[in-house]
């Protein structure tokens, strides 16, 4: 077996949790491979010397900023993503410090499900292609007033938004930038994403949840400098005036590792602050 091991140097202990991570895996005849810069660090092997097809786990050591920058930088990698929580809202990235070794021990064992979440794919006019596990979002970046966005499903005109943007989200990302924009919270399982407007001038423009069938067209308006799209917070073009993207479901999958320790629901009512039953 071959795991992959991405420790976050802007966390607070992460290569010391690393490096004792490594030695736990070693000890157990597992190889651990880590990005070059790291390996003295943590006494793992570079990932630059050994066939990527095989690495079984990919672990991700932070908070789910971590694991959206290793699914972009890794996209060629199949294997599943475990998240190692150092951070302060962790949706993905769900082990806890106090149980990264028996999380680990359940990994080696096969007590875990792999989770299979919707990725969307984004093409603009010059045929290039993005990836987003979380949202698409267009937005009106450094200019200073709303803009206008038309949009299409299936070739069908749905509305014009005059508005600082809007959000494509995943369910995946339901919980992130969408949330924080007023939309809804869709369980991960659902095959469906969410358009949710940022900051719109009608009252009237909600979000709306459709079927990760459709495909939506987009279309920036406004004669005014360009805007900005962004993946995931990772990746980002620009956009001028009568440019259009399409926005689709990939074919290919988010695959995250879902340990029997842990569920998405007391994830959800932990990091949300909800307080349950009333007493």
């Amino acid at each position: 077996m071959i795991i992959a091991l991405f420790p976050n140097e802007r966390k607070l202990h992460s290569f010391d949790l690393a490096k004792g991570i490594c030695d736990y895996f070693k000890a157990r005849n597992v190889t651990v491979v880590a990005d070059d810069e790291y390996v003295d660090k943590i006494g793992a092997k570079k990932i630059s010397t050994i066939d990527r097809t095989q690495i079984s786990f990919l672990i991700s050591m932070g908070g789910d900023g971590t694991i959206l920058r290793l699914s972009h930088r890794f996209s060629d990698i199949e294997a599943p993503i475990a998240g190692i929580n150092l951070g302060h809202l962790g949706f993905m990235a769900d082990i806890p410090i106090p149980d990264i070794y028996p999380s680990l021990q359940d990994l080696l064992d096969g007590k875990f499900t792999i989770e299979e979440r919707l990725i969307l794919e984004t093409s603009n006019k010059n045929k290039e292609k993005f990836y987003a596990v979380n949202e698409v979002v267009v937005h009106r970046g450094g200019y200073h007033s709303l803009v206008e966005i038309s949009m299409q499903v299936d070739g069908k005109y749905l509305n014009t938004f005059i508005a600082d943007g809007i959000i494509i989200a995943t369910p995946n990302g339901s919980t992130a930038y969408s949330l924080a924009a007023g939309g809804p919270i869709l369980s991960p399982e659902l095959d469906a994403y969410v358009i949710t407007p940022i900051c719109a001038h009608t009252i009237s423009n909600r979000p709306f949840v459709l079927s990760s069938n459709h495909t939506l067209q987009i279309q920036y308006l406004s004669k005014n400098p360009s805007i900005e799209v962004h993946f995931d917070g990772v990746d980002t073009f620009s956009m001028e005036t009568g440019d259009s993207i399409t926005v689709k479901k990939s074919s290919q999958k988010f695959k995250l590792v879902n340990l029997q320790r842990h569920d998405y629901y007391s994830t959800l009512r932990t990091k949300l602050n909800w307080s349950g039953k009333l007493h």
